[in-house]
């Protein structure tokens, strides 16, 4: 069994109580197969004994092991067949004694099942409260509590790797050696700060490890915009002028025919979104009107709403016609302008060039799409740490400038004492990531987020 959470955790703590059973529905309230009620808590196998049809067989279950039989009502009614997943004290997701009940996913069922396990007088579970349990008693850090919901609520595969690999301790174990590290400078101060000059050798302030550690934690604190974009995706708004083939690009992107492609100007009066994933970043495509004057107060509305998303994007991809360059907009750091139909007419040389009908040029559009999108901060790689939480990257730039800050007293000739304040307060802040020092109010708030079940 791990360590648990630090003592005085639950001080200031109104959400959580822990000393009670506490149950939820782990799966969605929609008809299924099957479905999960997950009970955590010291003595729920007792209590949930005299309402199963073999209560010696659950009660004296070993860990890790099922148990089959029939929930039932008080008065000895069958509600359902149920396989009971056990877990003693020290083990499972909780690391407190726990039973999972898969039944059937029928919503009488799981409500006929929930309503006996608040008279039996378990507690209905908060949001988070199984994964804060979890954290409390040392299971899982902060960050590796914050993985489950990042995980939960993950959009494409790189975002699901990056949110496990977290979950799995990769930025646990990345915090831990910043604080190793801070540890080692800040005891070599405290030394100095001991005793007596005339007892100890000339110090030399170890400032090269503390520039180091300083931008290691910088370019841990950096990845936090490309964590966000793999998992809030970004939007991108095909724009351009009638005909210039943006319903072709959009159906060839989505490998899809969702967009009516006609040789007609004015064909797209309304724009077309559809969600799709490119180098594992979740977008959602939209396909817009063509941008000229409207023939009609339907078109103009189009374009319009066209003018007013290409506000809102996060890029815009601008086709141009090359049969008909009348008209060339400026790129910027939102805009990538890209010529269409190159199977009909070369583009300018050095000009991003596709042909939505044949397929030419559109890796290189994706990949100029993805560098514009992330920075060219790429998230790959087995051993590649990437955090996408605004708390984190918060915790992790103020570590970073409190450290600066001691660099620059330091070349100051400032008296010892005072750089360790800004040690120590680098040291609360990586403390506050994982969990060892973060107030009660903010943990409230980090899995009050949570699902209700997990």
């Amino acid at each position: 069994m791990q360590a648990s959470a630090p003592s005085g955790i639950l001080a200031g703590m109104t959400r959580y109580v822990t000393d009670d059973i506490i149950y939820a529905l782990a799966t969605a309230w929609a008809q299924s197969a099957l479905a999960v009620i997950r009970i955590s808590g010291e003595g729920c196998l007792k209590a949930l004994s005299p309402c199963f049809s073999r209560p010696k067989a659950l009660v004296e279950a070993q860990n890790a092991t099922t148990v089959h039989g029939y929930i039932r009502t008080e008065a000895g009614e069958n509600i359902d067949e149920v396989v009971a997943s056990v877990w003693t004290d020290g083990h499972g997701y909780t690391l407190e004694e726990s039973v999972e009940l898969s039944c059937h996913g029928s919503l009488s069922v799981i409500k006929e099942i929930l309503g006996l396990l608040g008279r039996l007088g378990m507690r209905s579970a908060e949001g988070g409260e199984f994964t804060f349990r979890a954290f409390l008693h040392g299971r899982l850090d902060l960050t590796q509590a914050e993985a489950v919901q990042e995980l939960v609520s993950s959009q494409s595969k790189t975002a699901r790797a990056l949110a496990l690999g977290r979950l799995e301790g990769s930025l646990k174990n990345q915090i831990a050696d910043f604080k190793q590290r801070l540890l080692t400078i800040t005891a070599s101060v405290e030394v100095q700060l001991d005793y007596a000059e005339d007892e100890l050798d000339e110090f030399v302030f170890p400032r090269e490890q503390l520039e180091t550690l300083r931008k290691d934690i910088a370019v841990l604190a950096d990845t936090y915009q490309v964590g966000r974009l793999y998992r809030e995706g970004a939007r991108i708004v095909l724009a351009g002028s009638t005909n210039a083939g943006k319903s072709s690009l959009f159906n060839l992107l989505l490998k899809q025919e969702r967009s009516i492609v006609s040789p007609v100007k004015g064909t797209t009066r309304d724009y077309i979104e559809a969600d799709l994933s490119i180098e594992g970043i979740p977008i959602r495509l939209y396909d817009t009107a063509g941008l000229r004057e409207g023939s009609d107060a339907i078109e103009s509305e189009g374009i319009r709403r066209t003018e007013r998303l290409m506000g809102q994007a996060d890029l815009v991809i601008y086709l141009v016609d090359s049969t008909d360059v009348s008209h060339i907009p400026s790129e910027d750091e939102r805009t990538i302008v890209v010529y269409n139909k190159s199977d009909l007419v070369r583009p300018p040389k050095g000009r991003l060039a596709i042909s939505a009908q044949t397929g030419e040029g559109v890796t290189t559009l994706l990949s100029a799409i993805t560098e514009r999108l992330t920075g060219g901060s790429h998230a790959s790689g087995d051993d590649l740490v990437v955090i996408e939480s605004e708390r984190q990257s918060r915790l992790l730039t103020d570590a970073g400038n409190a450290l600066e800050r001691a660099s620059a007293l330091v070349t100051l000739d400032i008296p010892l004492d005072i750089i360790a304040v800004e040690l120590s307060e680098a040291l609360q802040n990586l403390g506050e990531l994982t969990g060892e020092v973060t107030p009660s109010d903010i943990l409230e708030t980090i899995f009050s987020g949570f699902c209700v079940g997990k």
